[in-house]
């Protein structure tokens, strides 16, 4: 515990000395740098002499639109579960529904879940799936 204490001694005393070399550094900055004169005398000062008006800069050509790419999105989960689903008459169960799709039975079940709760589907009776 006495090592910590002296390290964090050693890097107070270093952080201190430190801030005092860079205060020292921005005194003499302030010192060397030259005075502003005041707004109003400045302005008079400063004011160049106008230049003759030249021939404005020929007008560019607008830019060609390049046209938009169509990105296809690819189907999720839900959509090919939904479309099994939809095409089917009385009704698909979750067997079916892996089978076709190659998900894992897991992933229907979630998805199947998901669609339940929307309402794009309904249980007819335990495991068959119909659109709602």
């Amino acid at each position: 515990m006495k090592e910590v204490d002296a390290a964090i001694k050693a890097v107070v005393e270093g952080l201190r000395s430190l801030a005092q070399g860079v205060e020292n550094i921005a005194d003499k900055l302030e010192e060397s740098a030259p005075k502003k004169q005041p707004k109003a005398k400045r302005k008079a000062a400063a004011k160049p002499a106008r230049k003759a008006k030249t021939k404005p800069a020929p007008k560019k050509a607008p830019a060609k639109k390049v046209p938009v790419k169509k990105t296809v999105k690819k189907a999720t989960v839900a959509d090919t579960v939904l479309a099994i689903i939809n095409r089917s008459k009385k009704g698909v169960n979750s067997a079916t529904l892996a089978e076709k799709t190659g998900y894992d039975k897991k992933k229907i079940a979630n998805t199947v879940f998901k669609l339940r709760k929307l309402g794009k589907i309904k249980s007819v009776s335990k495991g068959l799936y119909t659109k709602a």
